[in-house]
């Protein structure tokens, strides 16, 4: 199916270029398609911000391939559609008794496009929902299905698993999984950020997820707790505790809100912030976030802080979590402990735009990744020097996808083609073959 009409992603704020919309419904069909396509990117659930996902020729989206959750025999791991939502799966492997260990705060989002991106959750022992991933299916440029695995692709799968679209079309993930587990979700209010800073570890160590959300203006935050009641809880308790439900945006209904007040029920009930069956949101809205190394947090807040005034005005709320380190090569939690620094801003991009650069000039110097999904002033170039493994990724993508089908002007601009430089000399790693099936 094709269709030729103008359409938007979820903000509004992006126009998607694209000559055609495909929408397959099967991976034969899939593969046919990209056999004969020029150039062809993949469109998850439309929830980014950037041009991550636009193209001036064919596009395609995955929600019409069959909605599998296949769950393996010894029940680690399952095996998932890439079109899903994890609002869908979550509900899947929780009727078979299972749980991923971490969600983000939409279940709304596309299992693929999360992934691609390096969207996360929070959790200081939680990794981004990329670091779920043990094994993938794509099908590349001449319409073959290619499957790399953590245990039989260990050399070149980090490099496969965040890829912007840009070494396929992702058609399964194989996640880990766990029995299912219980969470009690509470918030504490009218934290003072200084306590957020000075006390950083001990207040986002208090629960299984922990999320602070500020306006960057009062000096105070609003933290979420999400404890898995089959584990210790944490002892902070800064702030006081909410006597209602609560929304993450001030002033905002809390309808949409998963269930707080302490009430146990099922983790993907609790982890995201919102309910999978309504869709949330402050309005029109556009967002930035940046991965941090972990010890810079503080200083972070500080700073930010000091643009409080100018900050606030464009501002429905900012987030604060935490994201543990992991090895895969476009993550922006890339070896390191990271604290991320989400914003949710006025859909007015002239307003925002010297405001972004304003706060970027704060936050680049401390070490910040841009979400590789959300607005950001930096240079593209400036982006890619903040991966070591950057040059590998180029590598690999030449490898897979020779003449750039899977490409658009988005990953031209952060890795052009042509000569590679050398892999950071803290990262070689020895040529690795790509195993294809038929």
């Amino acid at each position: 199916m094709s269709a030729r009409e103008p359409a938007a992603n979820w903000a509004g704020n992006v126009v998607y270029a694209r000559k055609r919309l495909h929408r397959p419904g099967s991976v034969e069909e899939l593969r046919r398609l990209v056999a004969r396509a020029a150039r062809i990117r993949a469109l998850g659930s439309g929830h980014s911000f950037s041009l991550v996902a636009d193209t001036v020729d064919d596009q395609v989206v995955l929600d019409g391939l069959p909605p599998e959750v296949v769950v393996a025999p010894d029940r680690s791991t399952a095996t998932v559609a890439a079109g899903l939502r994890y609002g869908d799966v979550a509900a899947a492997l929780h009727r078979s008794g299972l749980a991923l260990a971490n969600l983000a705060s939409l279940p709304h989002i596309s299992v693929a496009g999360s992934v691609a991106t390096g969207t996360h959750g929070s959790g200081d022992g939680q990794q981004c929902l990329s670091g779920a991933v043990t094994a993938l299916e794509l099908v590349g440029p001449d319409g073959g299905t290619v499957r790399l695995s953590r245990a039989d692709d260990p050399e070149v799968f980090p490099g496969a698993v965040v890829a912007l679209g840009a070494l396929g079309v992702v058609t399964r993930l194989t996640l880990a999984v766990e029995p299912a587990y219980r969470v009690a979700q509470r918030v504490r209010v009218d934290v003072p950020l200084e306590e957020v800073a000075d006390r950083y570890d001990e207040v986002f160590g208090a629960a299984y997820s922990v999320s602070a959300f500020t306006d960057w203006r009062s000096g105070r935050a609003d933290v979420w707790l999400k404890h898995r009641v089959d584990r210790p809880a944490g002892t902070w308790s800064g702030g006081r505790p909410a006597d209602r439900p609560m929304h993450p945006v001030p002033g905002m209904p809390a309808g949409s809100s998963t269930p707080q007040l302490g009430v146990a029920g099922p983790w993907h009930e609790r982890l995201p912030h919102f309910r999978p069956d309504l869709t949330p949101g402050a309005g029109a809205e556009l967002q930035s976030e940046y991965y941090l190394p972990r010890e810079a947090a503080p200083a972070a807040i500080a700073a930010v802080r000091e643009l409080g005034e100018l900050v606030a005005p464009v501002l429905h709320v900012a987030e604060l979590r935490t994201v543990r380190a992991d090895d895969l090569w476009l993550s922006p939690a890339y070896r390191r402990d990271s604290a991320t620094f989400h914003f949710t801003w006025v859909r007015d991009l002239p307003a925002v735009r010297p405001v972004l650069e304003a706060v970027e000039r704060r936050l680049m110097p401390l070490g910040a990744r841009p979400h590789w999904g959300k607005l950001t002033a930096a240079a593209p170039a400036a982006t890619a020097a903040g991966y070591r493994r950057a040059a590998d990724f180029a590598a690999l993508a030449h490898r897979l996808d020779p003449d750039g089908k899977f490409r658009n002007g988005f990953v031209d601009a952060l890795f052009p083609r042509g000569p590679h430089p050398a892999p950071h000399p803290t990262d070689t790693h020895r040529p690795v073959s790509v195993r294809e099936n038929p």
